[in-house]
């Protein structure tokens, strides 16, 4: 089924850039999870607006697949899950601020407790009355948000202190599982399964999309995926799942180029040909990254145009990008490039701009068309 594009290009002439958003292979994506981690509930993050692809979509579907869980990073965030999925369990990663708890509970959020000064607000709002119910962080090894290890064995020395607090979960959060050689992992792993046995009543999660295909014993009792959901790395050596995002940039125009001219901001890549050269309607204002771009001393990303690959030729500036399409003699004013999709990993993509998938996908900006195609 294809929805209404929530975003200010509704328009498809007037953009110069495009998304396809598969809501359907986003659902498949956690069924495969799913299966994966079977014995453990499959939850879903979605912060990040989805990962780019719109939080009430992604929502929508998920929670049409089976999906009752879903981590946020923000309130603002947890609302908007909230008047989706109306029936879900909605967490809040970045915890609780000064004040927040009463407002949190009102909106159906639990809250992830991650330091001890939360803790004491949660307890003193629990202790006036309040009914809402939240998630104990323990840190295993991220040293980042959560309880130190002997902040929660004081915690759990009170035998009723989980009840009393509301807490549904206890959970911490893998620093290195995309490596899955590194040894943190495994600490993080026996540290973990000390924090079950301190709190035995209680619901226990570590893994993200990474920590999914580290083993079985990573699962615990609910994983929380995300990255592997929209289409991003899931296992490492291995494809990703279905390709959720296609994004796409309008050829703009082509023009010839001599042998020994610089094409650009800043003269960074010289043609050493004759040479055609698309420019494409895109830029970093459109979340496709300056580092992706290519010089003279090394090669930047490269996108797909009538099936077969072209290479970036100089700077991606804030509206542009140029492409080399000499070997490419079909290419014209009007073609559609895809930046990345089927045909382009956004990992590779990633790693061609120095940096990671989650980057491109929760950088997507305002000026694409979006369509959503599949889902309920």
């Amino acid at each position: 089924m294809e929805q209404s594009a929530s975003t200010p290009v509704e328009n498809p002439i007037t953009a110069g850039n495009r998304l396809t958003i598969d809501l359907s292979a986003l659902a498949r994506n956690w069924q495969a999870m799913a299966r994966i981690a079977a014995g453990a509930e499959t939850a879903a993050a979605v912060k990040g607006n989805g990962y780019g692809i719109g939080l009430e979509p992604a929502v929508a579907a998920l929670a049409a697949t089976g999906c009752r869980t879903f981590f946020v990073a923000l309130p603002a965030e947890g609302l908007r899950a909230r008047a989706v999925a109306t029936d879900a369990t909605v967490y809040v990663l970045n915890g609780l601020a000064r004040d927040q708890a009463p407002g949190l509970a009102a909106g159906n959020l639990r809250p992830v407790i991650g330091s001890t000064e939360e803790l004491a607000d949660w307890a003193t709002y629990r202790a006036q009355g309040g009914t809402g119910r939240a998630a104990l962080h323990v840190d295993t090894g991220m040293n980042r948000l959560g309880l130190t290890f002997a902040e929660a064995r004081e915690l759990a020395a009170d035998p009723e202190a989980a009840e009393r607090l509301g807490l549904s979960l206890v959970m911490s959060h893998l620093a290195c599982a995309d490596t899955p050689a590194h040894p943190l992992s495994a600490r993080q792993l026996a540290t973990m399964r000390d924090v079950k046995a301190l709190f035995p009543g209680l619901a226990v999660s570590l893994a993200n999309t990474a920590g999914i295909a580290l083993d079985p014993a990573y699962h615990f009792d609910l994983v929380r995926p995300g990255i592997g959901l929209y289409g991003g790395p899931f296992i490492a050596g291995r494809p990703p799942l279905e390709t959720v995002v296609t994004a796409e940039a309008r050829i703009i125009q082509v023009r010839d180029v001599p042998a020994g001219e610089t094409v650009g901001y800043g003269a960074a890549a010289t043609t050493r040909r004759p040479s055609r050269i698309a420019i494409l309607s895109t830029g970093y204002a459109d979340g496709y990254h300056r580092a992706a771009s290519s010089t003279d001393q090394r090669p930047g990303a490269e996108v797909v145009l009538h099936g077969r690959r072209a290479p970036l030729f100089g700077r991606v500036s804030m509206d542009l990008a140029a492409i080399d399409v000499t070997d490419l003699p079909q290419a014209a004013r009007g073609d559609w490039v895809e930046l990345f999709g089927p045909n382009m990993p956004v990992a590779e993509v990633a790693e061609a701009a120095g940096t990671i998938s989650y980057e491109f996908l929760t950088s997507l900006g305002g000026r694409y068309h979006r369509r959503y195609v599949g889902g309920a």
